[in-house]
């Protein structure tokens, strides 16, 4: 019978024993043991060169592994992934090339090291996945804005203010507020623009500070934006993928940020907030942009944010009205109700091309259609995948 497991170095003993009796006939002992004449003298060999241990089976693996990542490198890897605990092969590997390191394996290699030394969990890690995205042609022409909910401080609450660019991903904007009132928005967008130029259009969720999608769909920031000859763009209520990126983005600074560590307060979180802003833009590579990083695709708005700004100048064949103290207005003997952010505000009625059917404006800007033929006035929502004419 063949060498077994539970006995092979017994086995082989007693077959070489035998074998080296005077006049031992090894071609039958071979064949009553199981085995090959070849494999018969090979262990005769070992045996005579290393005695009883040499029966014992030895080692497969090569004595050498060309084809093994560099002891180096794998520490390399290990080390970036310390730094960056949710980073995975994609991301550390295009990070590694960014930093001039030669012979950087594949994605998959590193994604191999992490599994291996428990850094990688799940049959999904490292795995590719599908997404289908809208992306906007150049830098500002949308920016995404939210507040990421809020967490407990040491003392009090933060709400984190997010601001994202839309086309290159690059983080705008991670405020550390007290509050999520209107005030504390525009200053912080003040300080967005002064710095950054304005941007075509602003993305934002519905419900206060940046109004709804229904008749009050604008507020005093939202006017303050169209003063600004800034687009304003509610996502679909009760539909988050309209703004993904910005969830997505809320997703990874709760991951790398907010669940690793705990907070005195605002000045803590905002410092905080502030340093990963900087690893988010220059260091870390997105996906979503063919693994560059957003300050590779990010240029500042040509746009600069006016000191002044002056009251609408509509053409002449436009039709003017004040709405008054709740927001409304009258034109042809109707009264079409308006956001009460637009009170003591000029609106102006545009003729379309059908007979009936004005748009109803506020500088440049269409906020609903007005159709007298039907008595309807429908609000314009303007999808957020359509590029701004700005």
């Amino acid at each position: 019978m063949p060498f077994k497991e539970c006995s092979t170095v017994s086995l082989r003993a007693e077959f070489c024993r035998l074998a080296q009796q005077e006049g031992a006939n090894r071609s039958a002992l071979c064949r009553g043991y199981g085995i090959s004449r070849q494999t018969g003298y090979k262990w005769l060999e070992r045996h005579d060169q290393a005695g009883l241990a040499g029966l014992s089976d030895r080692s497969h693996r090569p004595h050498c592994s060309p084809g093994r990542t560099p002891a180096a490198m794998e520490e390399q890897v290990l080390e970036l992934r310390e730094e960056h605990p949710c980073w995975g092969g994609r991301k550390l590997k295009r990070a590694l090339e960014r930093a001039g390191v030669q012979a950087v394996p594949s994605a998959s290699t590193i994604s191999e090291i992490l599994r291996r030394n428990g850094r990688l969990d799940g049959p999904r890690a490292g795995a590719k996945r599908d997404f289908v995205r809208f992306e906007h042609a150049a830098p500002n022409d949308l920016w995404q804005m939210d507040f990421k909910g809020h967490f407990a401080l040491g003392e009090g609450r933060c709400h984190p203010l997010t601001v994202i660019d839309d086309h290159s991903r690059y983080a705008l904007e991670i405020g550390a507020c007290s509050d999520e009132q209107a005030g504390t928005v525009q200053r912080r967008l003040e300080r967005l623009f002064a710095r950054y130029g304005l941007p075509g259009r602003i993305l934002s969720d519905n419900g206060p500070p940046w109004g709804t999608a229904g008749a009050e769909r604008h507020t005093r920031l939202t006017v303050w934006l169209l003063d600004l000859e800034v687009g304003v763009v509610h996502g679909r209520p009760y539909h988050p993928q309209t703004q993904g990126k910005d969830e997505r983005f809320h997703r990874t600074l709760k991951a790398e940020v907010i669940e690793r560590r705990s907070f005195d307060g605002l000045t803590a979180a905002q410092a905080a907030f502030d340093a990963w802003r900087e690893v988010y833009n220059t260091k870390r590579p997105h996906e979503a942009i063919d693994l560059d990083v957003p300050a590779d695709r990010y240029r500042p708005s040509r746009r600069s944010m006016p000191s002044l700004i002056a009251p609408p100048d509509y053409e002449p064949a436009a039709q003017v009205r004040k709405a008054d103290e709740h927001g409304r207005i009258r034109f042809k003997r109707r009264v079409i109700r308006c956001s009460r952010a637009f009170a003591g505000r000029t609106l102006a009625l545009r003729a379309t091309g059908a007979d009936g059917i004005f748009d109803l404006c506020y500088r440049h800007h269409v906020l609903a259609q007005v159709d007298l033929r039907q008595n309807i006035v429908q609000p314009v929502n303007h999808h957020p995948e359509h590029l701004s004419t700005l």
